[in-house]
């Protein structure tokens, strides 16, 4: 959630900020429902003391004035309770669904402003018809789409041979380099409730996109971010405890509404992913260190693959709903011939921690403050294999993975 007190104080800034990242948020109707639910709250407060006032008098002696004037007060103050809580509910509905203000550099715009600001590698070159991973799976027996189909739906993957050790190789590659540079290893729940999606800012606005688990009030995680996020809910740090970095590792579930196109077949989009993450909480003066330790994690294990890659400055309008400022990691597919993302990395500023209450003091008797959280793929397995599979391509269908992955003696 954003800060309300900078919505008071600088109404027109803040409106204009919203407007930027989310043209269709009607962010002057929070604004006039901030204005309308504290005077009606006002008026609740002063009917109130009045009434209490009223039966303090009336000890004394009811006197026909003092019951005329108390059963006014009773049927104006019922009128405005009512309306308070029509209001209050009005208002949490549309503050939970403001996204986050961006930041002052981050440019305006939708996906045709983001701003590629770094490439590594090149494009690989090949002499011989360049296969997708559909092709090279299905022909090396590494995925099996129609048993998935059978035993679950569609957009679902079963992995076979080589692709599950190849898939158990990256992740512990990922894990031990993403522990050098700072992150704690951890494996969270498969199942999460719903005040942790809505702390991560996953709920209201994307709740069609969650597997629900209505008998139990429980949902399928779509990304370990929203579990690392209530770890530490309604937590109070001291500064020397922060920051706090983990990596996760997990299998994501998304609905992800809407149809699937040809460029999104095989592992590109999928409901059920593996991906390892990283999650940050720490000062607000360090949370863009913070995010460049994330980007450099990052690049360290495509590089360490041999993978040629960009990042991107993301425009406002191409920013998460939680965050303040996004970089995209873009791996190049060959067979797709087009660069997909395989890591997003966000820094949320206060708008995770204001929904989680997770505060830290400097001192014991210091006010509290919120902390800023940070979240990234690193990396999202799926299309990490697409790029693997279809840069080692070699001309006989066979892949040659680097090196690297066989240290993980897997096997």
């Amino acid at each position: 959630m954003i800060d309300l007190g900078l919505l008071r104080e600088e109404r027109e800034k803040v409106i204009a900020l919203l407007k930027k990242k989310e043209p269709t948020f009607d962010a002057q109707g929070l604004a006039d429902l901030d204005i309308q639910q504290r005077a009606l709250r006002a008026d609740v407060e002063a009917l109130r003391a009045e009434k209490n006032e009223l039966a303090r008098q009336g000890k004394a002696g009811i006197t026909p004035e003092l019951r005329e004037r108390s059963i006014q007060i009773s049927k104006d103050l019922k009128e405005k309770e009512a309306l308070l809580e029509q209001v209050d509910v009005r208002f949490k509905e549309l503050y939970l669904s403001c996204p986050n203000l961006i930041l002052d550099d981050v440019p305006a715009g939708n996906k045709e402003s983001n701003k590629v600001v770094k490439e590594w590698g090149s494009k690989k070159i090949f002499d011989f018809h360049v296969k997708n991973h559909v092709e090279l799976g299905n022909e090396l027996g590494w995925f099996d789409f129609n048993a998935a189909v059978t035993m679950t739906g569609s957009n679902f993957v079963l992995y076979k041979r080589d692709a599950v050790q190849y898939m158990y190789a990256l992740t512990m590659f990922m894990l031990k380099n993403n522990m050098r540079h700072g992150f704690e290893p951890v494996i969270p729940p498969y199942m999460i409730n719903e005040k942790s999606l809505e702390v991560s800012g996953n709920f209201p606005k994307f709740r069609d996109q969650v597997y629900a688990m209505p008998a139990d009030g429980l949902y399928m995680s779509p990304t370990s971010e929203v579990n690392l996020a209530s770890i530490y809910r309604d937590h109070i740090f001291m500064t020397q405890e922060l920051p706090i970095r983990w990596t996760a590792w997990s299998s994501c579930f998304r609905r992800e509404a809407g149809g699937y196109g040809s460029t999104e077949r095989g592992l590109i989009r999928i409901h059920q992913f593996e991906k390892v993450e990283l999650y940050t909480i720490c000062t607000p003066e360090y949370s863009q260190d913070e995010q460049d330790r994330m980007i450099a994690s990052a690049e360290d294990i495509l590089q360490q693959l041999g993978l040629h890659y960009r990042i991107s400055l993301l425009a406002a309008q191409d920013c998460s709903f939680q965050s303040a400022k996004t970089y995209d990691v873009e791996v190049w597919l060959p067979g797709q011939k087009a660069y997909y993302e395989v890591s997003s990395i966000s820094n949320c500023t206060d708008f995770q921690a204001r929904r989680g209450m997770l505060r830290f003091k400097v001192t014991p008797e210091s006010k509290t403050e919120l902390v800023h959280t940070l979240n990234g793929s690193s990396l999202a397995l799926p299309r990490l294999m697409v790029a693997l599979m279809e840069t080692y391509q070699q001309a006989d269908g066979s892949i040659a993975m680097p090196d690297i992955l066989k240290k993980e003696g897997i096997f």
